[in-house]
């Protein structure tokens, strides 16, 4: 049994858990916990958990006794003194309410060929789940699981090395640093072609990250266990004070949260030179200002097109971007990729300068959008459809690319249009307005996001409106309503 067919397995005894009104989300969660113990028994490394605490503790007992003894396993391997057990299970709750289901879950994974898993790798069985997850409308995982794929093709051009620091300051599930590792022990044999000092930063020190979502932080360092990472992945907001010391990387790949900041406040650092609730216009500014200003350190961001064209702060942002850092290239991904149908996004690639001035002196843009698929789950985005893209970027002589989805915008043509990055999609090629016209599902999926997006956003001022009527002052009221749209005279 492969792990194509084992991820299929585990994904389908979701279906148990239907009756415990257990989301997808919560399920992978779920999974985690007992999955770590039974890879900690299949590796050899069980030494770090207590005895009464391992796999086979699970497998040993029936029913009420292997829910109970469950609940309490999960508490107090939280508390333990070893770092990785304490994260992982930190505040770790179960949400299965039926012992006959739980009990239905250890057999069935103890039951799996973990013999072939091993041999085809735990970690990418492990990345396969947080995939299925990620494919899963309903569950909304997609807003931190980046398409594999794209993060191949981002790490291919932004070519990691040897002895650099690579961080991604929003990490998920720690996808863009699993692919760099991969990306550099395929240059290095295995890390073997290194010596030992070397081998011993790349594990430790090459790698790190910052995720806000606790559950989402587990997931990360599940991942990145499996595929024998052990950099620092921090759990906490980039945007807070713990940003201000992630600095002087050489690499930073990156897909920020799309939104706002909750309830509109800006962020709590000081040290950005510009303020904004706008989440990946901070985090734009975060990044080029965490890269080492030597020439070479380089980014690869994903943004949505509103960070392209929004004007006051954001054209000042951009300003600042392309005068600190050669923005080279632009590609502007085609729509349907992440979890929202509707959200239009790009990837932006820029390195750093020695200086604070002048850097960009022209933005080539590649459009992968126009006259493309709107991909999902019928139409899955592949390694060819990046093909065109990699070899523009990579051309020695840009000029001399024949492609026209590949165009060049000075400096001075981008400043006349108020720092607008909006720029380079070609014509598109509909001959009627019944042509290229979305999928029916597609386009009910989108509605349907949009509507819960703005159920929730209504959700959070009615609430705040409610902690104001219990003893909040006028004042306050006074902000909130700003924040719903509505006049101090209404």
């Amino acid at each position: 049994m492969g792990n194509q067919q084992i991820v299929q397995k585990l994904w389908n005894l979701c279906n148990v858990l239907r009756d415990d009104g257990i989301t997808y989300h919560q399920y992978v969660t779920e999974l985690t916990y007992l999955l770590f113990l039974k890879m900690m028994k299949e590796t050899g490394s069980e030494g770090a958990i207590p005895e009464n605490y391992r796999w086979d503790s699970l497998t040993s007992l029936h029913g009420i006794d292997l829910k109970t003894h469950y609940q309490k396993l999960l508490i107090d391997l939280g508390n333990e003194s070893n770092d990785i057990l304490k994260q992982i299970y930190a505040n770790a709750q179960t949400n299965i309410d039926e012992p006959k289901n739980l009990e239905k879950i250890v057999r069935s994974i103890d039951e799996l060929d973990w013999y072939s898993a091993k041999e085809e790798g735990l970690g990418d069985l492990y990345e396969g789940l947080l995939e299925k997850n990620a494919s899963e409308t309903k569950s909304g995982a997609g807003q931190y699981f980046t398409p594999r794929v794209l993060i191949d093709a981002i790490v291919k051009l932004v070519d990691p090395q040897p002895g650099e620091r690579c961080n991604d300051p929003a990490a998920g599930t720690f996808g863009f640093m699993i692919a760099a590792d991969r990306h550099i022990r395929k240059q290095t044999d295995d890390y073997f072609d290194l010596g030992e000092k070397e081998a011993e930063f790349q594990r430790y020190k090459a790698f790190s990250g910052v995720e806000l979502v606790r559950d989402t932080h587990r997931l990360a360092l599940m991942n990145a266990m499996l595929h024998d990472i052990q950099g620092e992945i921090m759990l906490g907001d980039t945007l807070s004070d713990l940003g201000k010391d992630l600095k002087n990387f050489d690499v930073i790949m990156t897909n920020p949260p799309f939104g706002t900041k909750q309830g509109g406040e800006r962020p709590t650092r000081d040290d950005l030179t510009f303020t904004s609730t706008n989440k990946q216009l901070n985090f734009l500014q975060h990044i080029y200002r965490a890269l080492k200003p030597d020439g070479k350190a380089r980014a690869a961001v994903v943004l949505p097109d509103n960070v392209l064209f929004e004007s006051g702060v954001g054209a000042k942002i951009r300003e600042d971007l392309m005068d600190k850092c050669n923005l080279h290239t632009i590609l502007r991904l085609p729509t349907g990729i992440f979890y929202a149908q509707g959200v239009k996004t790009n990837v932006l690639f820029f390195t750093r300068g020695k200086t604070d001035i002048g850097n960009t002196k022209e933005v080539w843009v590649y459009d992968l959008r126009t006259n493309m698929p709107s991909f999902g789950k019928r139409t899955p985005l592949t390694k060819k459809h990046f093909e065109g893209f990699m070899d523009a970027y990579k051309a020695e002589d840009r000029t001399k690319v024949k492609d026209e989805r590949f165009n060049v915008f000075t400096r001075e043509e981008i400043q006349k249009k108020d720092n607008s990055l909006d720029i380079g999609l070609i014509a598109d090629e509909s001959l009627s307005i019944y042509e290229n016209l979305p999928d029916p599902i597609d386009s009910a999926e989108e509605a349907i996001a949009k509507l819960e997006q703005a159920v929730g956003l209504l959700t959070e001022v009615v609430e705040e409106l409610r902690a104001i009527e219990a003893g909040n002052s006028g004042e306050e009221t006074g902000k909130v309503a700003e924040l719903a749209g509505v006049s101090g005279n209404e």
